[in-house]
């Protein structure tokens, strides 16, 4: 199972930062598609072969004067989650348009997270961030083992584009990326797409009560929403 880290395992204490930053990403994207269409006659060079410049990223970690921890704050119905899940076994990945350096690695080490994840990849790993698939497939090609064909794998995301990215992910791999949906912006994509209401979650609480009717022992009445299948990455 693959996570996003801002909006879905942390959040911005003031939430107007984590707008804003999205705003900047989504600029980001729509600057390098337009960029890309003029790259078109110099196919030898491939997005994939060139590191990515990631300026705006840069200058918005440049500019930055607080630390994490007062930035931010984990999720902890998440974190119960990703105990869960640890303790059933499944695999588990972090994906974030983020910043590693000076940022993502941070986040995960100040509070606690990293010990969850098998992967964590983050925006200069990866020539294109989300809603390209390109780092949700390094992040299944980096968990430590060959995807199989009956591996089961979702990706939690709190934006539009982590629902884009997962379905992109899926045509690439010739496999199902099972995207869910958290919170209001990752609900408009996924109505858009078409998903099923279970893979709609308006808050971490529901989140938690999905796993726990995925992984409910036999005999006990499960919750109200679809019926889906156990995550095993």
């Amino acid at each position: 199972m693959l996570f996003d880290l801002d909006g879905t395992l942390v959040h911005h204490v003031n939430p107007r930062v984590l707008q804003m930053l999205e705003f900047l990403d989504d600029c980001s994207h729509r600057g390098g598609r337009l960029v890309a269409r003029f790259r078109l006659a110099r196919r030898s060079r491939s997005a994939a072969q060139r590191a990515p410049k990631l300026l705006v990223h840069k200058a918005i970690h440049k500019v930055r004067r607080k630390s994490v921890d007062q930035m931010l704050e984990p999720c902890e119905t998440m974190r119960c989650v990703l105990e869960r899940l640890r303790a059933e076994g499944v695999t588990l990945g972090v994906v974030s348009n983020g910043l590693g350096r000076g940022y993502g690695h941070d986040v995960l080490e100040t509070f606690d997270l990293r010990k969850y994840f098998s992967a964590a990849v983050f925006r200069e790993d990866v020539a294109r961030g989300k809603p390209w698939p390109d780092s949700i497939i390094t992040a299944l090609h980096g968990i430590g083992r060959e995807l199989r064909r009956t591996d089961v794998i979702w990706y939690v995301g709190d934006q539009r584009k982590d629902i884009a990215a997962a379905q992109a992910a899926s045509q690439v791999i010739g496999q199902a990326v099972r995207p869910f949906a958290l919170g209001a912006r990752a609900a408009l994509g996924a109505v858009e797409a078409r998903l099923s209401p279970a893979q709609i979650m308006w808050s971490a609480a529901d989140f938690e009560r999905a796993v726990q009717t995925v992984f409910a022992p036999e005999g006990i009445e499960p919750s109200l929403i679809d019926p889906l299948p156990a995550p095993l990455l």
